[in-house]
């Protein structure tokens, strides 16, 4: 189960978010009403600079005990509530997105800070796990994360998304199974730029989560999925892979498939990082589409086991896990791609 659907301009055009709406409305099957959300890029180009945390908090005092942290580790150069509509959703929690510089100079940091990237992502941890009813939604820059429980109509409508603007949606309609249906546990998944939307089951989330915590993430939101956004970051941003790289790590082929390959140079690039990375390796049903400052890319297991299509067309790409869903985006499309088990389907934008 669970829908996922993305919408990309390669040229930055921005729009609101009423085709992401269409697309991921036709999946309502796909999911139970228990959880459903959107990621968007470009939404702040008055704030592009800074880091943009959006914070959700069951309470005002655990709003205000996020707004000490925060204040205390970064500097605020502006901040508000997030708009919500309350009339389609009555008992919700409460939302405000701060506008930051990290506040620590070089020598003020801890071990592992030592890049603002670092710093956020530390405080971002810490803030969700000391920080009784508060977690950060999404703390990249020019972006945002808008989630909760309802359907993706519920969703959409409660946050207003009609009044933002941006040129990359990620929308995600959620059916939950052995994890809560609750707000943080709500798609996309954020750190930093990365933002992730997932159908299906990691299997491997113990192994996968005693691996990031040897790196400093720690999983707060009762969700495997969770897991997804912060391998993504560990494995492009800090360890410096590819995209085609990070994805072989996360959904690697069958050893059987590699003793296959002639040319010895791709046969042991792909050992190294099976080997290396074993413990990163994404076990189980998946289907994930992870927009970053960059562009979009899509990946499936190495079975295929959920599905993932995509098509061009016109200066967008659109991702759905139903070929239907991309025609409710544009309905000019063409051609459909499909990709194989494993393969990333990667966009970028025009420089």
């Amino acid at each position: 189960m669970c829908g996922i659907a993305g919408l990309i301009s390669t040229k930055k055009i921005p729009e609101n978010g009423s085709r992401i709406k269409k697309g991921i409305q036709l999946m309502n099957d796909r999911g139970n009403g228990l959880g459903a959300g959107y990621a968007v890029y470009g939404i702040y180009p008055d704030h592009k600079e800074l880091y943009a945390m959006h914070i959700m908090g069951s309470t005002k005092a655990a709003m205000e005990e996020a707004r000490q942290f925060i204040a205390l580790h970064f500097e605020i150069a502006f901040e508000r509530e997030i708009p919500v509509w309350n009339k389609n959703i009555k008992d919700h929690p409460l939302f405000h997105v701060y506008f930051t510089v990290p506040r620590a100079s070089l020598e003020e940091r801890l071990p592992g800070e030592e890049t603002d990237s670092d710093y956020v992502v530390s405080k971002c941890m810490q803030l969700n796990k000391i920080v009784s009813g508060a977690y950060v939604c999404s703390s990249g820059k020019n972006m945002g994360v808008f989630k909760g429980v309802g359907t993706p109509l519920d969703i959409y409508d409660f946050f207003r998304l009609d009044e933002y603007s941006g040129y990359s949606w990620l929308a995600h309609n959620r059916f939950p199974t052995n994890t809560p249906g609750w707000w943080g546990g709500a798609h996309p998944f954020n750190m930093l730029e990365w933002s992730i939307v997932h159908n299906g089951e990691i299997s491997s989330y113990g192994i996968n989560r005693r691996y990031l915590e040897s790196f400093g993430y720690f999983c707060q939101l009762q969700t495997d999925s969770e897991a997804v956004a912060y391998l993504i970051d560990l494995l492009i941003r800090r360890h410096g892979l590819n995209i085609t790289e990070a994805t072989t790590v996360l959904a690697p082929p069958y050893w059987s498939t590699i003793d296959r390959i002639a040319d010895k140079d791709e046969q042991e690039a792909l050992m190294f990082l099976r080997t290396t990375y074993e413990q990163a390796m994404l076990n189980g049903p998946f289907a994930i589409l992870t927009g970053f400052d960059g562009g979009m890319f899509s990946l499936t297991d190495n079975t295929k086991l959920r599905p993932m299509t995509a098509a061009c067309h016109n200066g967008y790409t659109y991702y759905a896990s139903e070929i239907s869903s991309l025609y409710e985006m544009d309905d000019s499309i063409k051609d459909v791609i499909m990709p194989r088990a494993g393969q990333p389907i990667i966009t970028r934008f025009e420089a």
